[in-house]
């Protein structure tokens, strides 16, 4: 089935759009959630993350091969709302008030309004708008509970908290993949999905796990800037003497020869900090896999 099969079952007054519409469509919505994630300088490569994650739990849940890909949409476009939400909590430092949490609690129902009228809306908007949710009912922004919160969202919201739980963040270190885990079994059944957090758990020995968690794509670690902290994105296409920045102090650094990390330069360049470019590679390769899955 194409992704645009999708559109006209839900609107049939559509008229019909051809399958190689797809791609630039998909495309433009991966290319403004990787805007939205560029605005938050602790969560680098957190929508990767969460997408591959989300890929292995729907993959050990034995689901067919396009309701994965399927997952693997929404889990890329799940933060899509926090566009609407401002610098000053985004990027805050310390833990959040009970005010500014209010604030970010409002992210899942702008990025389901900005994904309304999309010719592809059907393909994210259960993970969009219900990541939050919990099968307690104590979720939000609807209090769902149990069966009521589609699959889509259950898995992402078990993979989208693992991912925070496994990042490390101004105020605290990323927590070891056993630690994140031994959370999740406590929790099942109240924050997560009882059968889905099980097999989740199961896949701590998995091949794939270490080479999603403190990456940004495959083979590539996250980096830290040695003056604050915050990750350092690098880009597959990056070769020894590019020049990177960290994306909250606007730090310096080249790539070093042979794979060696990153090497501070003690220069700032906020202006050039600001205009990273979007990594198309990794956009495209997801876009690809996932239309062929879905095609």
């Amino acid at each position: 089935m194409r992704l645009s099969d999708l559109w006209r079952r839900a609107t049939p007054k559509t008229p019909a759009r051809h399958a190689a519409d797809d791609a630039p469509l998909l495309t433009s919505l991966f290319l403004l959630a990787w805007a939205v994630e560029a605005r938050d300088p602790y969560t680098g490569g957190h929508l990767w993350r969460v997408a591959r994650l989300s890929r292995l739990l729907a993959e050990a849940a034995g689901l067919e091969r396009a309701q994965v890909a399927r997952i693997t949409i929404g889990a890329f476009l799940h933060d899509l709302g926090k566009i609407g939400i401002p610098d000053a909590v985004l990027g805050k430092k310390s833990k959040l008030d009970d005010a500014e949490y209010a604030v970010i609690k409002t992210h899942p129902e702008i990025g389901h309004r900005m994904l309304a009228g999309h010719p592809l809306a059907a393909l994210a908007e259960d993970a969009v708008l219900l990541h939050h949710e919990t099968p307690d009912g104590r979720g939000y922004p609807f209090g769902r509970r149990g069966e009521d919160i589609p699959l889509a969202a259950r898995i992402v919201g078990i993979c989208d908290a693992f991912d925070a739980m496994t990042s490390t963040r101004p105020y605290r270190s990323g927590m070891p993949i056993a630690r994140a885990m031994e959370i999740i079994q406590g929790e099942l059944g109240r924050q997560f999905d009882a059968a889905l957090g099980t097999l989740f758990i199961g896949l701590q020995q998995h091949p794939e796990l270490a080479h999603i968690v403190g990456h940004s794509d495959e083979g590539i670690p996250l980096q830290r800037c040695v003056s604050c902290g915050p990750v350092v994105v690098r880009p597959r296409h990056a070769v020894a003497g590019d020049t990177l920045y960290c994306p909250a102090c606007h730090s310096e650094y080249t790539i070093a020869a042979h794979d060696q990390g990153l090497v501070a330069t003690g220069r700032q360049d906020t202006a050039r900090a600001l205009a990273v470019a979007p990594d198309s590679a990794l956009i495209g390769r997801l876009v690809g896999e996932n239309l062929a899955a879905i095609a």
